[in-house]
């Protein structure tokens, strides 16, 4: 976790006065930012601590992990805790369900000239938020270790994976070559919603909140992540992307599905060795049951302002962001996202989120009540992958937790 408090010298703040330094918005104020800890984010908080921290009374910045799990509670109180929390698709819809954060479009228009359109998340004539980043899971492969085992080409299905994986353990290689996100909770969900829609499943009936998950699709894809997970290491219910990472990074799997936000930092010098940085190829996500849409779904991160707080102090915390959200920030962080930023320019590390986007792969959905999807299927699915639960019998215990929260939320009868 990181967690820094810059607190302005009051000689500066008293030479300061009301001026405004410049696109940092009004001086004197508390900028207070939470957020996931990963290189992106650590570096979009950076970039506005070092351009505004000197304008403001107060700037904090706290990146951990698991915000989601906070974020509602801390931004609830009048003043919230926060200023800002940067989230993606499905924490957007978690706080807007909340009434939680403001609309944007008076500070776009005042702060946003440089901002291109898609980084505009509207909603009912509503800016929403401000998108810097594409993020998506994809395939990561250790290409000497695949020659190794005999294996030709990069997998590109999921019975490719498997038949790789077999053929590494049975090389005597490696017993455990494939590493997944499927920590307990948000993660398990997450791994279903890849194969689900992988095998062209819809999350609910349509034109309704009703769930669809116990279908053919959802049994075909706990199938696909039950297959892979007999290679994953013993301990994959409690790896999440820092666990998933530094395995990758020890050389201890062969094959992971990551995110790209990952890649940067897998690619880089740091914590690894060449002979795994120089061999690890990242390409799109699999396919899965002869299907053609990849395993996978299509994130942005960006920047919220919260409600319950003063208008000066939105003003600064969003000037601040998105102040930085510049040419500048490419110069020195270019590989650390797929940025939605001027001057970014592709490289290694974003081709994985570039042939999954390319692939077809779908959109984490944003509608209103997929979270109490996702929670229903980070909670219940445990006990399949456990082995102590049928598929079939697990997939209705999500839909009948997931009926329970919906209904306690008025989105169903």
């Amino acid at each position: 976790m990181l967690f820094r408090n810059f607190m302005a010298a009051g000689a500066v703040a008293s030479l300061m006065g009301t001026a405004a330094f410049a696109d940092c918005g009004p001086s004197g104020n508390s900028v207070r930012i939470l957020g996931s800890d990963f290189p992106a984010i650590q570096a979009v908080a950076g970039a506005a601590e070092a351009n505004c921290g000197s304008n403001a009374g107060e700037f904090t910045i706290n990146l951990r992990d698991n915000t989601r799990d906070m974020m509602n509670q801390a931004l609830t109180p009048n003043p919230a805790e926060y200023t800002s929390v940067i989230v993606a698709n499905s924490t957007l819809t978690q706080l807007m369900n909340d009434d939680l954060v403001r609309p944007l479009n008076d500070l776009v228009a005042k702060y946003g000239s440089h901002l291109s359109p898609n980084q505009l998340i509207t909603i009912d004539g509503n800016v929403m938020a401000v998108a810097f980043m594409a993020n998506s899971q994809h395939l990561f492969t250790r290409t000497d270790i695949l020659e190794q085992a005999g294996v030709s080409g990069t997998p590109s299905t999921v019975d490719e994976i498997i038949d790789a994986a077999e053929a590494i353990r049975a090389a005597g290689i490696m017993e455990h070559p494939i590493a997944m996100n499927m920590k307990v909770g948000w993660n398990v969900g997450e791994v279903f919603n890849l194969f689900f829609l992988a095998h062209g499943g819809e999350m609910f009936q349509a034109g309704s909140a009703e769930p669809n998950v116990n279908s053919p699709a959802g049994l075909a894809a706990l199938a696909d992540i039950a297959r892979l997970a007999e290679y994953a290491h013993p301990d994959h219910l409690s790896h999440a992307s820092n666990e998933t990472q530094a395995l990758w990074e020890a050389g201890q799997v062969a094959m992971a599905m990551m995110w790209g936000s990952r890649g940067g930092a897998v690619l880089d010098a740091e914590g690894s060795t060449e002979e795994v940085t120089s061999n690890t190829l990242l390409s799109a996500a699999p396919t899965a049951g002869g299907g053609s849409i990849p395993a996978a779904t299509l994130w942005w991160d960006g920047v919220t302002i919260a409600k319950n707080i003063a208008d000066a102090d939105a003003e600064a915390t969003f000037a601040a962001l998105v102040g930085g959200l510049k040419s500048d920030l490419m110069a020195e962080h270019n590989d650390k996202a797929i940025w939605l930023i001027d001057g970014f320019t592709p490289g290694p590390a974003a081709a994985g989120v570039s042939a999954t986007a390319a692939g077809g792969a779908k959109p984490y959905p944003m509608i209103p009540y997929i979270n109490f999807m996702h929670n229903a299927l980070g909670s219940e699915l445990v006990d399949f992958y456990k082995g102590t639960e049928s598929a079939e019998d697990a997939l209705a215990d999500v839909e009948a937790a997931y009926r329970t929260a919906a209904k306690e939320a008025g989105f169903l009868q």
